[in-house]
């Protein structure tokens, strides 16, 4: 299935000659515009582009692609056109439930996004966190669509008539304070950080249950200073010196000073970022919205690569 959100880029890429020229009238950064040209490459089987340290050059088939994407387009814009006229309104209203950190730093960058405008949404937003907002999408629920995440394979449920999409990966990452004397991305192996002090989320949580294991894994035993499932405070406090903590690269977008991030090669953990869809609100509408929420957040990893 191809994406109709990357057909969009491969116009103005081709169009304006450019991936960062794209990516500038887009709102992308460069780096995600030429992963949704492979990404397109490697769903239609297609060589698109001729690559070189300075440009990149359309092929043939990127031109006639092009030169068919853009009827496509017109055709699901007159779709969505046709659609709302059905329903005597101009657009269509979604109520969508979305963690905070989705809410804080992906979900503003669509609404700035000029592909946004020409969805004809009128968006209603619920933000909370994921055990909440499925409880929205239940028979009777005031929510169309919730975006939540899972850490491992921690116990989120969800009615049998629900869609699942993913969306994408947001990583983890360990903090420290800059005052113990490690750089920024410095490889550090886990059993170095065993005697430090650390910020752990609250006992009892799914969240909490996979990272102990995991440290467990890597024979990993903290010295729990504090509990904290707010990632913000989590990172203030390390900051302040108090200790190390694990937090996601959504919340390290605003990350204080006095905070260092480094790779710890036995700590791979992530939250899977999931669209919880109702069936009968899956409209072209709505897909085309999670699609662009889901290159919103792979540009937002690629940006910080």
């Amino acid at each position: 299935m191809v994406n109709p959100v990357h057909l969009r880029t491969l116009l103005e890429v081709t169009r304006l000659g450019s991936f960062a020229a794209a990516a500038s009238r887009l709102g992308y950064t460069a780096s995600a515009v030429s992963q949704q040209m492979s990404a397109l490459e490697r769903d239609t089987g297609v060589h698109l582009f001729q690559r070189s340290a300075r440009s990149v050059v359309p092929t043939e088939a990127a031109t006639v692609m092009a030169r068919h994407a853009a009827k496509v387009l017109t055709d699901i814009e007159a779709l969505m056109a046709a659609a709302s006229k059905t329903h005597d309104t101009t657009s269509q209203e979604l109520r969508l439930g979305i963690f905070p950190s989705l809410a804080t730093y992906v979900l503003p960058r669509i609404l700035k996004n000029p592909a946004w405008k020409g969805l004809g949404i009128d968006l209603r937003v619920s933000v909370a966190e994921p055990a909440q907002t499925i409880q929205g999408l239940r028979t009777g629920g005031d929510l169309d669509v919730a975006l939540v995440y899972q850490v491992g394979q921690s116990g989120l449920a969800w009615p049998h008539t629900i869609n699942r999409q993913w969306i994408g990966d947001d990583n983890f990452r360990v903090v420290l304070p800059s005052g113990w004397g490690f750089r920024t991305d410095a490889k550090v192996a886990a059993d170095h950080l065993s005697d430090m002090p650390w910020i752990m989320h609250h006992p009892g949580t799914s969240d909490a249950t996979v990272i102990e294991r995991l440290f467990a894994s890597c024979n990993l035993h903290p010295r729990v200073v504090a509990y904290s499932d707010d990632f913000h405070a989590s990172l203030e406090m390390t900051a302040a010196g108090l200790g190390a903590a694990l937090v996601p690269e959504l919340a390290l977008r605003h990350r204080p000073a006095g905070v260092v991030v480094l790779d710890v090669p036995e700590i791979r953990l992530a939250r899977n970022v999931f669209a919880l869809l109702i069936n009968d609100k899956k409209t072209a509408r709505v897909q085309l919205f999670v699609d662009l929420l889901a290159d919103t957040l792979g540009s937002l990893g690629s940006s910080d690569k």
